[in-house]
């Protein structure tokens, strides 16, 4: 084969291969005004919730291994002692209890808010004469400071002088003990804090209601689904998702409820009204046992982050309903 041959199938070769592939160019961000403006709105959130959610959760956790009491602020120091905070919180002879009554409180709390919720929620969502101003005063209890609410049901529940005692007398009734005897506190927060929760169960649930179609009442009454057959057949199929979510943050809020037993037994009488939200308020507040408390409000906070992941996976498939 000729030089001249040769040359040409160099040619010919180049000529087919085409030119060189060049290698994609990775996107550059670029900070116009519109992502510098968004940029600036979120990094203030973002600041706000390190400073003060983040940085008191890790706070919180590193003071739950250690022996961290009034001492620490004189000298600074905080001797590293592992989980034996943890250790003495499970010990303890009020963990027990105090497991047991923070259950007993917030499934009574949850069950008594969410029953009478549904009923108030359902009773609103008729027309009536005056249901907008009564769903508003229904709003009172909620907007209450829980000192103020708590202070005010104590002078009520009162065994002497409290006015429900007094009506309970007029049928005959004698006095009973509520916020002094071992077997009647309990039950006595649990009812003042159904009363500061129904609000927001109505709230939440009569605003489910209101997303149901009304023509689905329409076909089921066709069909002779009235009363309790609409409400079982119709209106709770549709408010599943609104329940699930209105149970859990229930659960969420009740469980950590503090302000309403201090100021109404403040754990007492015979610590029958402990919960875990109390024994880590006291452990840190009256004891002084700082580290021993950060333990107790830690186990709280794991029992509130399952609930919490729970509420997250029913709000999204609410959203996806």
């Amino acid at each position: 084969m000729t030089s001249q041959s040769l040359q040409t199938a160099g040619e010919t070769k180049i000529r087919f291969a085409g030119p060189a592939k060049s290698q994609p160019r990775r996107p550059r961000v670029r900070f116009d005004r519109e992502t510098t403006t968004k940029v600036l709105f979120v990094v203030p959130a973002g600041l706000f919730m390190v400073l003060y959610f983040g940085y008191p959760v890790v706070k919180n956790l590193t003071m739950s291994f250690q022996d961290f009491t009034t001492k620490t602020f004189f000298t600074g120091e905080a001797p590293w002692i592992g989980v034996q905070n943890y250790v003495t919180v499970i010990s303890s002879n009020l963990f027990g209890p105090a497991m047991l009554n923070t259950a007993l409180f917030t499934i009574g709390s949850i069950l008594g808010q969410f029953v009478i919720g549904m009923a108030l929620a359902v009773f609103f969502n008729k027309k009536f004469p005056l249901s907008g101003f009564l769903r508003a005063m229904l709003l009172l209890p909620w907007l209450l400071p829980l000192i103020v609410a708590s202070a005010t049901w104590r002078s009520i529940l009162d065994q002497d002088s409290g006015i429900l005692n007094q009506f309970l007398g007029t049928f005959g009734i004698p006095a009973v003990p509520w916020l002094t005897s071992p077997s009647v506190a309990l039950i006595a927060v649990i009812i003042v804090n159904i009363w500061i929760g129904i609000p927001f169960n109505v709230t939440l649930l009569y605003g489910g209601l209101q997303d149901i179609p009304a023509e689905l009442y329409e076909a089921g009454a066709l069909d002779g689904a009235t009363g309790w057959k609409s409400f079982w057949h119709i209106t709770w199929p549709n408010m599943r998702p609104v329940v699930s979510v209105v149970l859990v943050l229930g659960v969420v809020y009740t469980i950590k409820v503090l302000d309403i037993i201090l100021g109404l037994t403040n754990g007492g009488p015979a610590n029958a009204t402990q919960t875990i939200a109390v024994r880590s308020y006291q452990e840190s507040f009256v004891n002084f046992q700082f580290g021993v408390g950060a333990a107790f409000s830690n186990i709280l906070i794991l029992i509130s982050l399952v609930f919490a992941i729970i509420y997250l996976r029913a709000n999204r498939r609410a959203v996806d309903e």
